[in-house]
């Protein structure tokens, strides 16, 4: 079915409406949909290479607001949505990451799960539910949204523009290594700054 879902979506990066339609996928992949903005982007762009600013715009405004609705499920239906979400993607244990970032008294190892899931193919829409669920500072929940996501569509979008169809099939096949040791790269660099901001801020 996934599968599926996945061709629908590269089918669709060819309507005439493929912008709206993006819009509408990202905003949905925040929550609950599976299949990733990405396979759509990367089309559009080889398609209209002069777009791919607005591609990445249109991903990245939507995909923050889909997190915001995500955030919504977890504060006001977690218990009759966000549980059989979570169960769908094979976490029975609906109470994992709550207890996780419960226990912690520092809003860092949330931040950073929060902005490798964003950025990595780890399911955004459990970080999403559970930062409702938390009830995590909304401010700085949506303000991490922007930025994860907007660096993953963006950086992709580029690669496309500037390596056209050759890009989609390095993404495939050394996607998780490239979004690894990219994310590992952006983590330093937060976890610095977050020391730098509490320390001398």
């Amino acid at each position: 079915m996934i599968k599926k879902l996945y061709d629908r979506c590269v089918e669709l990066a060819r309507h005439k409406f493929s912008k709206p339609i993006l819009g509408f996928i990202s905003f949905i992949e925040s929550s609950f949909f599976p299949v990733p903005p990405d396979v759509m982007i990367i089309p559009m762009v080889v398609a209209k290479k002069n777009d791919y600013l607005i591609i990445a715009t249109v991903a990245t405004v939507c995909s923050a607001l889909g997190a915001l609705f995500g955030y919504l499920i977890g504060v006001l239906f977690f218990n009759e949505i966000g549980v059989k979400i979570f169960q769908i993607y094979g976490y029975e244990d609906v109470n994992f990451l709550k207890e996780k970032f419960s226990e912690s008294k520092s809003m860092l190892p949330f931040i950073i799960t929060l902005f490798i899931a964003g950025f990595t193919p780890v399911p955004f829409k459990l970080l999403t539910i559970t930062s409702g669920f938390v009830q995590f500072n909304l401010i700085i929940f949506f303000i991490t949204c922007v930025v994860t996501r907007g660096l993953r569509f963006f950086i992709i979008a580029y690669l496309t523009n500037r390596f056209g169809r050759a890009f989609g099939p390095f993404l495939e096949k050394k996607g998780a290594k490239f979004s690894f040791f990219l994310v590992l790269g952006l983590c330093i660099i937060l976890i610095i700054a977050y020391i730098l901001i509490k320390n001398y801020v």
